[in-house]
This record gives C-alpha cells, sequence and structure tokens, in this order.
C-alpha cells in the first residue's frame, strides 16, 4: 500500500493543483499534526482516501461557528489519539501532542503519555490475539526519545514511546514536531523492529499489507 505521511509544514507539491499527478496513486494518508485544518480538508477530498491524524501542540483546539464555539475537527478526516484501528488490513494507532512546555492543550506529560498508551493495550493484545501481531504503524505528532528529538524540552521526545517500541514492536512510527532543515539531517532511524520516520513536509512510504496470523 502507498502511504502519504504529512506534518509540520504545507507542501506546495500536496496542496496545489498537481496533487493527482504526484499522488494519485496513493491510498491512504497520516497527517503527524501541526497542519491547517483546510490542508487536510483539501488532501481528503482531492485524494479520496482514508485521511487519519493526530494533532500537534500549535494545532487549534476551536473554533467559531454561528452554533458558538466548537471543538476544532478537520472535515471528513478520522482524529486517530488514543485508538486502534484497521484499514485496508494495516493495524494503525495514534497518539497526538508535544511534551508538556507551557500551558496550553496537546501537550502531556511523559506520565500523560503512559497513560494514553496504557488505553491502548487491550486493543493491542486484541490485535495480537486475532493477527499474530499487535501494530503495523503507530501515528505521533513528538519522536521518541533519543531518536530524532532535541535537547530542548518543547522538541524533546517521549521515553514512553521507546518503550512502546520494545514491547510492541510496530513496523513503522511516523512522527512530525521535530523540523528538518539541511540534506544531511536524519529523518529515518531504524530502532529494533521499527522503522522511524520524521514526515516534516511530507514522505511516501511503500508499506506491504501481512497476510493475518504473521
Amino acid at each position: 500500500m502507498r502511504i502519504l505521511v504529512v506534518a509540520d509544514k504545507v507542501s506546495e507539491l500536496v496542496y496545489g493543483p498537481s496533487i493527482h499527478k504526484y499522488f494519485g496513486d496513493v491510498e491512504l494518508v497520516l497527517s503527524c499534526g501541526d497542519l491547517p485544518y483546510d490542508y487536510l480538508e483539501y488532501v481528503v477530498t482531492l485524494l479520496g482516501v482514508p485521511l487519519l491524524f493526530v494533532r500537534g501542540n500549535h494545532d487549534r483546539q476551536w473554533v467559531q461557528t454561528e452554533e458558538g464555539i466548537q471543538p476544532a475537527l478537520p472535515q471528513g478526516c478520522v482524529d486517530l489519539h488514543g485508538r486502534v484501528v484497521e484499514v485496508k488490513g494495516l493495524l494503525i494507532a495514534g497518539l497526538e501532542g508535544s511534551q508538556r512546555y507551557k500551558p496550553g492543550p496537546y501537550q502531556h506529560t511523559e506520565r500523560e503519555m503512559r497513560w494514553y498508551i496504557r488505553r491502548l493495550w487491550p486493543r493491542l493484545v486484541l490485535n495480537r490475539l486475532r493477527t499474530g501481531r499487535y501494530l503495523d504503524i503507530l501515528v505521533t505528532h513528538a519522536p521518541p526519545r533519543g531518536i530524532h528529538d532535541q535537547a530542548d524540552l518543547c522538541h524533546q521526545g517521549f521515553r514512553s514511546l521507546v518503550d512502546f517500541m520494545d514491547r510492541f514492536a510496530p513496523r513503522y512510527l511516523v512522527h512530525g514536531h521535530v523540523h528538518l532543515y539541511g540534506r544531511d539531517t536524519r529523518w529515518r532511524s531504524t530502532y529494533r523492529q521499527t522503522e522511524v520516520i520524521n514526515a516534516f513536509g511530507y514522505r511516501v512510504l511503500d508499506v506491504e499489507v501481512p497476510a493475518r496470523g504473521s
């Protein structure tokens, strides 16, 4: 399956009239946060494929409507935070937000992130019993601690995401949050059985859909 992953930066190739030329064969879109909601709505409308997202620490929480203040939500997209879903044979889960560094939404302490992860456990175990594996892709905004992260608290990764990979071994962990500058900046790393990918801007992944029981 060809998957488009996006995060943090609006790309002219994605948000433009040639989107079908470059991404017409994409079957799934994953957003790792900090993107305008109308950008996500444009992608899901033009490509006509499922779009799953988690929010970043700069995403809007509320929007003013004729009915009053409502939770902000990109139309036609699926909020993946704290959920495990199956899409076209792939098992996918999501965790939003960054390390808490100031008052504001979509920021979490390490303890809070561990709680969100613990709430995923029952479904992950069920996946293992049903399909032979826990998870294929974990979608996050922040990176794991020590992989693609930075020293300052805002851009520091979560240790609990490293523990998640140790325990559940997803094939991919895709994240955003850390901006990439220069060709030599590492955006893809391998941690044990997991490929960790920084989706800053966009990346296109070709992911093999495993047979049941693999």
